[in-house]
């Protein structure tokens, strides 16, 4: 008599108290969407968080550590090069007397800027090219890959280097010249997603309906690749990071008085076998672990959005 007393409660009561009873008996838990499902894998995957907290560490060690650690990066003091960690340097001088640490945080700066910048150009464009050849099909999806392909065979770094060093090598220069060329990657992701999408119901109910291609595209196809679009942007900051410490440590880098953590490992280097272990190890310690970081986060967005990877 309980169990059918209980079973003649409203709904939205059974709901309050945050489960609804089945009707041979058994509880059924709320209903979630999938990016909180998502949202909840990724939390309790503990290198996800360590890679989050490292990253967001770093974002504030360059971005707000300046407010707060005042230095000079614009003029020189030879008389204060390479001096040792210690009381006023607590990581050094370079041999150009600027403060090492000062000088991590404004690289850091235009490391995380490129990256970001660069990640968004390549994915935008990249997730509107492969969306409009995985929905076009035919010919004019062939043509289009055949233009991804081509560009894949060119030597990434090779053109990157011709580029930096016909131009003015500033942030939004060398931004745009590797997002141009790293758009490849996310158009060929997009493109699986969007043949395994467009033979769905709900497209194809929606081009019943009347919608346009440029409606599907926008409202329907992009919406529901976007979990392999955020996994990549995180990859995509990564190459980005050290994409930019190379073109710098070749010294095709960002123009003074702009700094890159390439920049400060090629002028490390030169020093390392005088013993002038902090113009190196620190900056180094700067991009290997912003750079896992980032493949942490990604790898964890991968198998958190990913229902087949999903820990259940």
């Amino acid at each position: 008599m309980t169990g059918n007393i209980e079973s003649l409660q409203p709904l939205d009561t059974l709901q309050r108290h945050g489960t609804v009873r089945a009707p041979e008996g058994g509880e059924a838990g709320r209903v979630q969407s999938g990016w909180r499902l998502a949202l909840r894998a990724f939390a309790e995957n503990k290198l996800a968080v360590l890679g989050l907290a490292i990253f967001v560490f770093f974002a504030l060690f360059v971005f707000a550590g300046p407010l707060v650690y005042h230095t000079n990066q614009l003029a020189t003091d030879i008389t204060s090069s390479n001096q040792q960690p210690g009381a006023g340097h607590p990581l050094g001088t370079d041999s150009l007397g600027f403060d090492e640490l000062g000088r991590m945080m404004k690289g850091g700066q235009a490391a995380l800027e490129v990256a970001l910048l660069a990640a968004v150009i390549a994915t935008g464009f990249g997730m509107l090219w492969g969306a409009v050849a995985g929905l076009a099909g035919g010919i004019v999806d062939s043509l289009m890959m055949r233009v991804v392909d081509v560009l894949l065979s060119i030597p990434f770094l090779f053109v990157v280097l011709i580029v930096a060093a016909r131009f003015h090598s500033s942030v939004l220069v060398i931004a745009l010249v590797i997002g141009v060329f790293s758009w490849l990657v996310p158009a060929r992701l997009v493109r699986g997603q969007v043949l395994t999408l467009r033979v769905r119901d709900f497209v194809s109910a929606a081009r019943a309906a009347g919608s346009t291609r440029r409606r599907l595209v926008y409202r329907h196809l992009i919406p529901n690749a976007l979990s392999v679009v955020v996994v990549n942007i995180t990859f995509q900051v990564a190459d980005a990071i050290l994409a930019l410490a190379a073109l710098g440590f070749l010294g095709f880098g960002l123009n003074f008085p702009q700094v890159d953590w390439g920049d400060m490992l090629s002028a490390g280097i030169q020093n390392l076998l005088n013993g002038y272990w902090w113009q190196i190890y620190p900056v180094g310690a700067c991009l290997i672990f912003t750079v896992m970081a980032c493949n942490l986060v990604g790898d964890a967005l991968r198998d958190a959005l990913d229902v087949r990877l999903r820990r259940r």
